[in-house]
């Protein structure tokens, strides 16, 4: 159960045009829990719609190192419900496969694949950055020869953002969605 509960249909029209907006066009599912406990709160709503759309669909960086980058973030901060959110929808849309996507949720199944060094690299910084808060000097070197400034700045973002996200939905106690994957046990 939820620590503050979801909106629930039937919603005033504006918050049922916010929360529409906030899912995918043709998507068969409710809008998402998180979002309708979100909506409890209309203009925080609005301001987080901002930066999270942007990062999903008007980022610089790759869909799959978009995907790798979240899965391992979420799973890094024991979020089970955005973990799933994303490997259930976008992370297959971006390439990111199902064994990819479990070997992320665990640190030590990480090495069961053969990552490209620009994977690689994602990987190591999001686990510096969970652990200490800081990027070390080879951890930056890993991602320099991959990404331009503006890349990495987004990168950084992108890291906060679902630390941030994962923050939230666990506070909450949020129940995964019903059509979500487990975030996978080691």
């Amino acid at each position: 159960m939820p620590r503050i509960e979801p909106l629930e249909p039937p919603y005033p029209d504006d918050i049922d045009r916010a929360l529409r907006r906030w899912m995918p066009p043709g998507v068969p599912y409710e809008p998402l829990v998180l979002f309708r406990v979100l909506h409890r709160n209309p203009e925080l709503a609005s301001r987080m719609f901002a930066l999270g759309a942007g990062l999903l669909g008007h980022g610089r960086l790759p869909a799959l190192d978009r995907e790798i980058v979240i899965a391992r973030t979420t799973a890094r901060a024991g979020c089970t419900y955005e973990w799933g959110v994303h490997a259930a929808t976008l992370a297959p849309a971006s390439g990111l496969t199902p064994s990819a996507a479990a070997a992320l949720a665990h640190p030590t199944r990480t090495a069961d694949i053969a990552w490209p060094p620009r994977h690689a690299a994602l990987i190591q910084a999001v686990d510096e950055l969970h652990d200490t808060a800081q990027l070390s000097d080879p951890a930056w070197d890993a991602l320099r020869p991959h990404y331009d400034d503006s890349e990495l700045l987004e990168l950084l973002v992108l890291i906060g953002w679902y630390r941030t996200i994962s923050y939230v939905a666990n506070a909450l106690r949020l129940p995964p969605e019903p059509w979500a994957p487990p975030l996978p046990t080691p």
